[in-house]
């Protein structure tokens, strides 16, 4: 039973260790991209609006969208290391 525990373990700690690094991904791309560095990235262009503009209409909605298929593919490899992919 402790081998089976210790396996549930590592598995919750690699799945928040992925969702830490996917969530802060978002964060940086909602709040930062379009709120923080929104002067400094309004100075490119995108689809003939200010790149900071985009961010915080578009990109943040697209950025998650992206993450959720990453974390799937991610979640999808990480049953399989633990053998819960039943």
């Amino acid at each position: 039973m402790s081998d089976k525990q210790d396996k549930a373990t590592a598995y919750w700690k690699e799945n928040l260790k992925y969702l830490v690094i996917l969530l802060s991904i978002w964060f940086l791309c909602s709040y930062g991209a379009g709120i923080l560095f929104k002067t400094a990235l309004d100075s490119f262009k995108l689809g003939g609006f200010p790149l900071g503009f985009w961010f915080a209409q578009q990109g943040s909605i697209y950025v998650f969208i992206i993450l959720i298929f990453v974390y799937v593919r991610l979640m999808n490899k990480l049953d399989k290391k633990y053998s819960f992919d039943e």
